[in-house]
């Protein structure tokens, strides 16, 4: 008499622990910086011909709990509270998709993600989690040196099993600016980087160097010329799903290559340790140099002081010990009558009277021999007319 009823349970306790708990899948990570977007995957597998009648996504963060992002009903999809404008609900809910694009990601949209997907029928309930990381927001803008080459991301974070079924970029030299082509690439499946082509004046310089397996459509811009600087937008296409991201790209000159001297090394090339190595190296020469000027000029000095220091203070012996005196020859009066009266009888009788200097070397022989002051003596020449006179 049980078994009616063991028939009748089975079902009703397979449906209750056939629940939500039991449909709920293990939650994922996904990181993303600010300001881009974020995929978080919601597909419901299953071969029933029941299609999905409501979709409903939940954040639960820090100071937030079950709070509405987006709701799915009766086919309108409609984003709630600060998330308006920046979540759309991309999936195919007739494949019961319900796969979420969180766009402009900020700092308070870290947390806990959860979808849950109702069939139509059915009171279970197909739940699945995605945690979601905020970074600090990576560069906009890049600087490159022309000449350089410079490398531009664009990857599109996802826990969707979605591949990238395109990926373009297009330059723009002003936001007002015609676009111009910059990179096309239809990727494979089976390769993680497919076809990719390049047009224009960029032909030949571009190359993806992104894992498309994993949405990332990167590219590397070779030989950087001036002209190349503007507005680089990335646009992948995961079938009817578009993400984008624009880069400003600055070129600046490069400088000119000098003499390789500690003032003419770039920054770029030299760390600050070198530069502050460098400086010190050349302030301690310089100072060096100074110093070792001002005591080659004091030697110098300081030798050609001596020599005649020493004279002067040879001399100044010399004139202390041996105290010059101005030597003349004394006339007497007798001589001077002598003299009137030879003139008048000739004319070629004269005497000079004069001062006698010793000189350095014979003052001293000269003064130690003491004369008694009387009168100059005659020459030769002088006698001789005298003693005629006399006569």
């Amino acid at each position: 008499m049980f078994s009616p009823l063991k028939l009748v349970l089975v079902p009703v306790l397979l449906g209750y622990f056939l629940g939500p708990n039991d449909l709920t899948v293990s939650s994922l990570e996904l990181t993303v910086h600010v300001g881009d977007s974020a995929l978080m995957g919601c597909v419901f597998q299953s071969t029933e011909e029941k299609r999905v009648t409501k979709v409903d996504w939940m954040f639960s963060g820090e100071h937030v709990k079950d709070d509405y992002v987006l709701y799915y009903y009766a086919n309108l999809s409609v984003p709630v509270g600060r998330f308006q404008n920046r979540a759309h609900l991309v999936g195919d809910v007739a494949h019961k998709d319900g796969s979420l694009l969180l766009q402009d990601v900020q700092e308070a949209d870290q947390g806990t993600y959860t979808c849950a997907m109702r069939l139509e029928r059915e009171s279970l309930v197909f739940q699945k989690a995605v945690v979601l990381y905020v970074l600090p927001e990576g560069p906009k803008e890049l600087m490159v040196p022309v000449g350089d080459s410079i490398r531009m991301g664009c990857v599109l974070q996802s826990t969707d099993e979605r591949r990238m079924t395109r990926v373009d970029w297009v330059f723009a030299p002003g936001k007002r600016s015609k676009e111009e082509i910059v990179l096309r690439s239809f990727p494979k499946l089976s390769v993680p980087v497919g076809y990719a082509q390049s047009w224009g004046r960029f032909q030949n310089r571009v190359t993806l160097v992104g894992n498309t397996s994993r949405n990332d459509g990167s590219i590397m811009l070779q030989e950087v010329k001036e002209p190349d600087g503007g507005n680089y937008t990335c646009s992948i296409h995961l079938g009817s799903l578009t993400f984008r991201k624009t880069i400003m790209l600055h070129v600046i000159p490069k400088e000119p290559l000098t003499l390789a001297t500690p003032g003419a090394l770039r920054p770029e090339i030299l760390g600050n340790n070198q530069l502050v190595i460098i400086v010190g190296i050349v302030c301690t020469t310089v100072l060096l140099l100074s110093v070792l000027i001002l005591v080659m000029k004091k030697t110098h000095r300081n030798k050609s002081s001596v020599p005649s220091t020493a004279l002067v203070k040879s001399l100044e012996n010399t004139k202390k010990a041996h105290p010059e005196k101005h030597i003349y020859s004394s006339i007497t009066t007798r001589e001077l009558i002598e003299e009137e009266e030879s003139s008048g009888k000739s004319e070629t009788t004269y005497m000079t009277m004069h001062p006698v200097w010793p000189s350095l070397r014979s003052a001293p022989n000269n003064l130690l021999e003491k004369k008694p002051p009387g009168r100059m003596p005659k020459t030769e020449h002088e006698g001789k007319k005298g003693e005629a006179l006399c006569q």
